[in-house]
């Protein structure tokens, strides 16, 4: 039993908490008025979820609302913008009216940027001019699919870019219902060398259920390596270790990596204590054994993870469970935005700061990271110029495989916190200043 929460139940069977549990959790843990009300409205408008694993072994409720693993589950007042909380308060109330309230919720959710980086209007493949459900395809060598059956996860995190694939709205979710188109679509792309099973979160579905996505990939040859995203390690071990079909699960990692392809589990942690319990720990050694790889990356997110101490701590915990540091992202300009993030000169001082403590094995990972509509770009760092103070960028990942490995620069901004804030500097090449700007 956990010492931050004793007296709470078994946390071997999964059971999830929402917006309709919110008086539940509030009694158990003895939240107050304010907080509850925080909670209430906001999950109005962003999705929130929870489960025994997160509330018994992730929070310290003593020092709730401050507590980062808190911050990174349940919803906060400053979120939303204050007019339309007291819209939602008004509409929500006992005098409200329920169809005023949906489209104050719709109009809001647009407002938050739900589709960043474009990924509606450039990710989509199309096959005669028809849209492929859920996939998207934006580098050369990589596909994203999305199994309609794993668009949830074993908890939200506030932060998600991809927060709206679960508030109920099918015109804003990505969902594939079987994987025919996929395989299909990947017959005819033969440069398309990984798949990257993602979500929400895969590895919610049964394992019946994923074999039947991934097991197709399989009979496509040009597909070398098959990627699981999903933050399940963090949030529900137990996945791995004590559920039903854990056994199935780790059998099936094992016909993965015995068809000779690799198989990466891309963990998300965002915390050093996520990986601070017993069945984290068992799960990533039973995965490991499997012969699949581990990743770790995660956003850097203002009242979360915004210190350097946190990043090098969490980049050691990674490496001593065999999980391979890999990205540290910057929050995308979506949902919360405003509230989670923190601006790229803070971020390079604080990748840098935690990367000097690092070991060898550890310095694997990169960062920061903006996945933005041209591709992944990295902040290298902050040099100076003839011109004064000046951003160092590269390419990562880019649409144009010709930009990828490229450095550039942009002026030095002490508040920008996203690409699109960001000029380029004086004699950057033109194919470069066109990614600046907001110009894409």
């Amino acid at each position: 039993m956990s010492p931050l929460a004793p007296g709470l139940p078994d946390t071997a069977r999964f059971r999830a908490y929402g917006p309709h549990q919110i008086d539940q959790i509030a009694q158990r843990y003895g939240l107050p008025a304010d907080i509850v009300r925080a909670m209430r409205l906001v999950s109005l408008v962003l999705p929130f979820r929870v489960n025994e694993h997160v509330l018994s072994e992730l929070i310290d409720w003593e020092r709730v609302p401050d507590d980062p693993m808190f911050q990174l589950t349940f919803p906060q007042i400053d979120m939303l913008a204050p007019d339309d909380l007291r819209r939602l308060d008004e509409l929500s109330g006992p005098s409200g009216n329920r169809a005023a309230l949906r489209a104050a919720v719709g109009e809001i959710r647009a407002s938050l940027n739900p589709h960043p980086s474009a990924q509606r209007e450039l990710n989509v493949p199309t096959v005669d001019s028809v849209e492929i459900p859920g996939i998207q395809h934006k580098y050369r060598e990589t596909v994203l699919y999305f199994p309609g059956q794993g668009q949830t996860c074993h908890a939200y995190c506030t932060y998600c870019f991809r927060w709206a694939q679960f508030v109920g709205d099918p015109d804003l979710r990505f969902a594939a219902p079987s994987p025919e188109g996929l395989v299909g679509y990947l017959r005819t792309k033969p440069d398309v060398s990984d798949v990257l099973v993602t979500g929400g979160d895969p590895l919610v579905m049964s394992t019946e259920r994923l074999r039947a996505h991934i097991e197709p990939l399989l009979s496509v040859p040009t597909v070398r390596t098959i990627r699981l995203g999903t933050k399940s390690p963090a949030y529900w071990p137990q996945r791995f270790v004590t559920d039903q079909d854990a056994d199935e699960l780790l059998r099936l990692f094992e016909r993965v990596v015995a068809s000779g392809r690799t198989l990466a589990v891309m963990a998300h942690f965002s915390h050093p204590r996520e990986l601070a319990n017993e069945p984290a720990a068992r799960a990533l050694a039973r995965v490991r054994a499997t012969g699949a790889l581990l990743y770790g990356q995660a956003p850097l997110i203002a009242r979360v993870n915004d210190r350097a101490a946190v990043w090098a701590e969490l980049w050691r915990a990674e490496l001593s469970h065999g999980v391979v540091p890999y990205y540290l992202f910057v929050e995308r300009d979506t949902g919360p935005h405003e509230y989670f993030k923190v601006p790229l000169a803070e971020a390079v001082r604080i990748f840098q700061a935690a990367y000097r403590e690092l070991p060898g094995l550890a310095r694997t990972v990169r960062g920061p990271v903006m996945s933005a509509t041209p591709g992944k770009v990295v902040v290298d760092g902050v040099e100076e110029s003839d011109g004064g103070a000046v951003f160092r960028l590269r390419m990562l990942q880019a649409r144009d495989p010709s930009l990828v490995g490229r450095p550039f620069h942009a002026e030095f901004s002490a508040d920008a916190a996203w690409l699109d804030e960001l000029r380029p500097a004086p004699g950057t090449p033109a194919e470069f200043g066109a990614l600046l700007g907001g110009r894409v």
